[in-house]
């Protein structure tokens, strides 16, 4: 018999409703196959939980509020239990600690180390469902931790590489991986099939449909990702390992990042040791870096470019108005109304030309390229803001992802 992991999002435990929805789902999966269940806190419940944190501490002391935190898992599964029960089906909840989901002691961005799967396939060979807490594990003190950010998608990949599943079902509002986002290009239409190296690099460029984390997880450990909708049927799309034998379609996908700043020192002498002078500050803030160009003038000089997150984008400006003086640049100017949209695609290994078609579609439409990066499998671009949505329509016709050129 087939084992899978499914997991299931906070707004697909949103309330009583949606959690027979999942219980339904899951409820039809047991017929044929064994399943264990990782769920999300109820929508919103994690947000209240931290607000009642900040009502009593200032400063909420980090290993209390994982205490606190993971007790939206505990409600999540405990109700899940519940309605699977009530509809015939056996199901057993556990939490992290009882699963023995060891991570490191990082309190608030743990991460997973080992996970002891006994407890789960002992209550598989009784034919229960497992419902497992996501977000959540233990240190090797015994002390509650939380995994961060995308932590629920994370909880199920490691469980199913664990439990060594056929395949990890995350069931999220949306039924798979689009070619753009459907609410810029209303023609993007759902991918079948995607590399997890397509979806590292699209998850990392803004899709939101699964975090970093948990698909450099499944890449490593080889597990089969299959994103599908709560709320409509539907096969989704598979995230797996490239497959030579198959024609891969020459881009992909096209994604974007709104939250896109940059910062051109103009002016630097043009000597060893300037870039570090300026990214090493930077990097002692904790402030990421993602774009970098440096152009060297005829009078000795640089201008040196980098893109930051926009929420880092005036305290960067503000560290290095005194690191311009000291090095005796020109001047610093900033600007925090760009977006990065970039072309995915591995099947740009073996095709040139990509770059000069993206470049003649921005073009055409008059759209200025600010800056420019390229890896294996894509190309992005720094473009002002307001061409956003123009862009990405002009790339997405331009490569043929439109719905009417699928097959």
């Amino acid at each position: 018999m087939t084992l899978i992991v499914q997991k299931f999002g906070g707004t697909s435990m949103a309330d009583p409703e949606t959690i027979g929805l999942v219980a339904d789902r899951v409820a039809a999966a047991q017929k044929t196959q064994q399943v264990v269940v990782v769920v999300s806190a109820m929508s919103g419940q994690t947000n209240q939980l931290v607000e009642l944190a900040n009502a009593v501490q200032e400063t909420p002391d980090r290993r209390e509020m994982d205490v606190l935190l993971s007790t939206g898992e505990q409600v999540s599964i405990a109700l899940l239990s519940m309605a699977l029960k009530s509809r015939g089906v056996e199901a057993q909840s556990f939490l992290g600690s009882q699963v023995r989901i060891h991570t490191d002691e990082t309190h608030g961005k743990a991460r997973i180390k080992s996970i002891d799967v006994e407890i789960i396939e002992s209550a598989l060979n009784q034919g229960k469902v497992a419902v497992v807490a996501g977000f959540q594990g233990v240190d090797q003190s015994g002390n509650i931790t939380t995994l961060g950010r995308g932590g629920s998608d994370t909880s199920a990949v490691a469980l199913a590489a664990a439990l060594k599943a056929d395949e990890c079902q995350i069931y999220t509002d949306v039924d798979g991986v689009y070619t753009t986002d459907p609410r810029i290009e209303p023609d993007a239409r759902r991918l079948e099939k995607i590399t997890f190296e397509e979806m590292l690099e699209m998850a990392s460029l803004g899709a939101k449909v699964l975090r970093i984390r948990s698909v450099e997880f499944a890449g490593k450990y080889q597990v089969p990702l299959r994103v599908l909708s709560t709320f409509k049927d539907g096969p989704g799309t598979l995230i797996t390992l490239e497959e030579q034998k198959m024609e891969q379609a020459l881009i992909s996908g096209i994604a974007f990042n709104k939250d896109e700043a940059k910062i051109t020192i103009r002016g630097v002498p043009d000597r060893p040791g300037v870039a570090y002078a300026i990214l090493g500050k930077v990097a002692d803030e904790n402030i990421e870096v993602d774009m970098i160009i440096q152009n060297t003038g005829a009078d000795g000089t640089t201008d040196f470019t980098f893109t930051v997150h926009r929420n880092d984008f005036k305290q960067t400006m503000d560290l290095l108005a005194p690191i311009a003086t000291e090095l005796k640049a020109r001047d610093v100017h900033g600007d925090d109304r760009i977006v990065k949209v970039s072309v995915v695609g591995v099947g740009m290994r073996s095709h040139a030309g990509i770059a000069s078609t993206m470049f003649k579609a921005l073009s055409d439409e008059g759209i200025n390229v600010e800056m420019i990066s390229t890896s294996e499998i894509k190309i992005s671009v720094v473009v002002n803001e307001k061409y956003l949505e123009l862009a990405v329509r002009a790339l997405h016709r331009e490569f043929g992802l439109d719905q009417q050129k699928a097959d």
